[in-house]
């Protein structure tokens, strides 16, 4: 089984076991999520920031995200 894609470890009793070894690949991302590509229109912008700043700094926030006590 020993084919590239599996590594042989010692587990927790001192026996010899094989596991998968990773399977990943260096890289980057194809496309950042860039806010700003994607609206275009500057009431649609305003409106964007205006819904994090509420988010983020409001007392007044309704729904799920509300805590019942203050931190």
């Amino acid at each position: 089984m020993s084919d590239g894609k599996t590594k042989k470890v010692k587990n927790r009793d001192g026996k010899e076991i094989e596991i998968l070894d990773a399977e990943t690949q260096e890289g980057k991302p194809e496309a950042a999520d860039d806010w700003r590509a994607k609206i275009t229109d500057r009431k649609q912008m305003l409106m964007y920031l205006e819904t994090g700043e509420r988010y983020w700094y409001s007392d007044d926030w309704f729904g799920s995200e509300k805590r019942k006590t203050p931190a």
